[in-house]
């Protein structure tokens, strides 16, 4: 049994995206839907009244979207990850997405502190004209002593399957060492943050467009790669948690204005 389950079904019905189905148990919870704009999206923040992840916990999240429904999907708060000496703690999400529907998962940041070990697994199963936005954003948390990267481990899996065939693996493993904030690890940066975009309207026209939208930042590092299929990959160096949201934050906010044709949104809690 896990510590946490969830389970959201939506919608579309007329103008206006609708829950069908919503199911939570253990230390899970969902609101009701809030409309925040007149597109008629759905609005979802998941919450975690256990305060936190501990040694051994289990958590799994299943998210359906019919046909041309359209959710955005937040957490409450951040997610934290406290020390797990025998056994890490797991998350596991299943999301389907049907032909034309448009899923933004956008949680707040997962922050390990001391002995923390955090392994989470992503299955994207999505029809051909669906739309995935999901981001992740991991940060070290306090340690008695001072210092940084006093967890032992943030793992983070994706697989996308495009009409069954499997279309993207990303592995993300963060292991610090004597050496983790060096050159080709981190860089000598303390956050790091991930975005993956699968939309049949991304092009290369449109990532040279997020390019010239990243251009003016300076005291980040920024990758943006295409992807085989339609979407791109980008990830996020910098030394706060604000930092890497503001990068997301504007790159979810070109997303809406440019391709999906929607004004933006502000989704924080604070």
């Amino acid at each position: 049994m896990e510590t946490g389950y969830l389970r959201i079904a939506a919608a579309r019905k007329r103008e206006k995206t609708i829950l069908e189905e919503s199911y939570s148990e253990g230390a899970f919870k969902i609101t009701r839907p809030v409309y925040l704009t007149q597109g008629g999206e759905a609005y979802f923040y998941i919450m975690n009244p256990g305060g936190g992840y501990v040694d051994g916990d289990t958590y799994k999240i299943q998210i359906s979207l019919e046909e041309g429904a359209e959710a955005v999907v937040t957490t409450q708060s951040s997610t934290k990850i406290y020390k797990t000496r025998s056994r890490p703690a797991r998350q596991e999400m299943e999301i389907f997405l049907k032909k034309g529907s448009v899923l933004e998962y956008l949680p707040d940041p997962v922050i390990a502190y001391q002995h923390a070990c955090f392994k989470q697994r992503v299955i994207v199963r999505m029809e051909k004209g669906a739309t995935l936005i999901c981001s992740d954003i991991f940060t070290p948390g306090w340690a008695p002593d001072g210092t940084l990267f006093q967890y032992d481990l943030l793992k983070s899996k994706m697989e996308v399957y495009l009409e069954d065939r499997l279309v993207l693996l990303d592995h993300v493993k963060l292991e610090p060492d004597d050496d983790f904030q060096g050159l080709g690890l981190m860089d000598g940066y303390t956050h790091f943050g991930m975005m993956t975009v699968i939309d049949h309207r991304v092009n290369k026209a449109f990532l040279e467009e997020l390019h010239e939208v990243f251009e003016p930042l300076s005291g980040y590092r920024i990758g943006l790669s295409m992807l085989s299929i339609s979407g791109f990959a980008l990830r996020i160096l910098a030394n706060s948690t604000q930092e890497i949201e503001s990068v997301i934050a504007l790159c979810h906010e070109t997303i809406r204005g440019r391709l999906l044709q929607k004004e933006p949104v502000f989704l924080r809690k604070y």
